[in-house]
């Protein structure tokens, strides 16, 4: 019995020296530290994908006292940038009492008088203006005075007066759609879109068919807004404005027969 312990102990410690051994065989391994890589640096982009100066935008952020002076390049881009910012505001003409202006729904008027009220504790200025031919007197105000424009120049009327010259343009399209465009051309208060529109429903054009009642009607309309302005602009009477007009579109003045 004591033999057998003997040897059992013995195996036991051949065993532990074993893998005494084993471990001690086993590679220590060191850890090596990796190498970072260097960040990588991301431009920024404008709107079309376009990098951006970052240059530029330091002398902007930075105070007026602190920048250095830009080179031609930087220089001519910054300009750039700067027009596009800042827009300036178109200023808004001014109008007299007794000015003759242009309103698109009605034509030629005038400015009768220019008076002040008070609305919810808020003052308003407003023009009053005398449209003749319709009998009307139209209340606008003056911040809404994008509508107005005054009388078209010299230069302008003879313009409106060689389109009346020209060949009539017109779209073989349903009439009720060329009326509609017609009337926009008229309301849109343009002196060379009346001025088309009065060209091509003249009833001297190469028309096929005889003139339409709706037809004359926005013709009469037409020529009677390029009339107005036309008499006003060049400072003539009704009769001779209409003659110039007549003249340009090719009618021919009535023959009044003399007495015996």
């Amino acid at each position: 019995m004591k033999n057998k312990k003997s040897s059992d102990k013995k195996k036991e410690s051949i065993i532990k020296k074993k893998k005494k051994i084993k471990l001690e065989k086993k590679p220590i391994i060191k850890e090596v530290p990796k190498k970072e890589k260097p960040p990588v640096e991301i431009k920024p982009k404008g709107k079309r994908g376009r990098p951006r100066n970052p240059e530029l935008k330091k002398t902007a952020q930075q105070p007026t006292s602190q920048q250095k002076p830009l080179t031609t390049s930087q220089s001519s881009t910054a300009e750039i940038v700067i027009t596009k910012v800042a827009k300036q505001e178109s200023d808004k003409k001014i109008y007299k009492v007794k000015d003759n202006v242009i309103y698109p729904k009605h034509g030629v008027g005038q400015i009768v008088a220019i008076e002040n009220s008070v609305i919810a504790d808020i003052e308003m200025t407003y023009y009053k203006i005398q449209i003749t031919k319709d009998k009307l007197i139209l209340t606008i105000p003056v911040n809404q005075q994008g509508n107005l424009r005054p009388i078209s120049s010299v230069n302008q009327i003879n313009k409106a007066i060689s389109i009346l010259k020209g060949k009539p343009k017109i779209r073989r399209t349903m009439w009720s759609r060329r009326a509609q465009e017609y009337d926009q051309k008229i309301n849109s208060g343009e002196i060379y879109q009346i001025a088309e529109v009065v060209r091509d429903l003249n009833k001297n054009s190469e028309i096929p068919v005889d003139q339409s009642y709706s037809e004359r009607q926005l013709f009469e309309k037409a020529y009677d807004r390029l009339l107005g302005e036309v008499a006003i602009g060049m400072q003539l009477t009704n009769e001779d404005a209409k003659k110039k007009l007549d003249k340009a579109l090719g009618k021919k003045e009535a023959v009044t027969a003399e007495p015996i």
